[in-house]
């Protein structure tokens, strides 16, 4: 099964793919840290997104044409673009609050990088990634396609960042227990 097809079913799936205890982590996290604008890279249909109100800017990215399709239909709301996340199509500094929810996960090495410069350029003040965990960036064995384990706490170490949180997620809200890395832009 190709990258593509392998992520137009899971959003096509969308409904038995929800989290809600992830979804109101998310939405408590961004409502406690006073963002007004919120942009998820890799939303899918939109389920991360699902819980915030109307009174947030909530935009969502994703390089499947089918996954933006189904997010427009259920949240028409909110804004969502077909968009690379090497080449986040929005201003420098723009949004309050840019996350990512095992996403880097399924991106090669190489492209890693390039995703947290553009995550950072576009952030006005935070920057979280909710995704699997391995020290060392190893490939996990239990998946259909390439898992990567990763890092971000060394990684956002090239960045003028400060690490507010960097701990596991509670197995009752993510049962594959990723990890949590909050950041500040300075």
């Amino acid at each position: 099964m190709s990258s593509l097809n392998f992520w137009n079913k899971y959003a096509e799936e969308f409904q038995s793919n929800y989290n809600e205890e992830m979804a109101k982590f998310i939405r408590d996290l961004a409502l406690s840290l006073r963002a007004s604008s919120v942009l998820e890279i890799g939303c899918s249909a939109g389920n991360d997104l699902k819980l915030f109100s109307g009174n947030f800017g909530v935009e969502g990215i994703d390089q499947s044409e089918v996954a933006i399709d189904l997010a427009k239909k259920n949240l028409p709301s909110f804004r969502f673009k077909v968009a690379l996340p090497t080449s986040i199509p929005y201003d420098d500094s723009s949004i309050d609050f840019v996350f990512t929810r095992n996403l880097l996960n399924y991106v090669e090495n190489g492209n890693v990088e390039k995703i947290l410069e553009e995550m950072y350029r576009v952030s006005k003040k935070y920057i979280l990634n909710i995704e699997r965990f391995s020290p060392e960036e190893q490939v996990f064995d239990d998946e259909p396609i390439s898992v990567w384990g990763r890092n971000m706490q060394k990684r956002w170490m090239n960045f003028k960042v400060k690490i507010i949180s960097n701990v596991d997620m509670h197995e009752e809200i993510d049962p594959k227990k990723s990890r949590f890395t909050l950041i500040r832009k300075i």
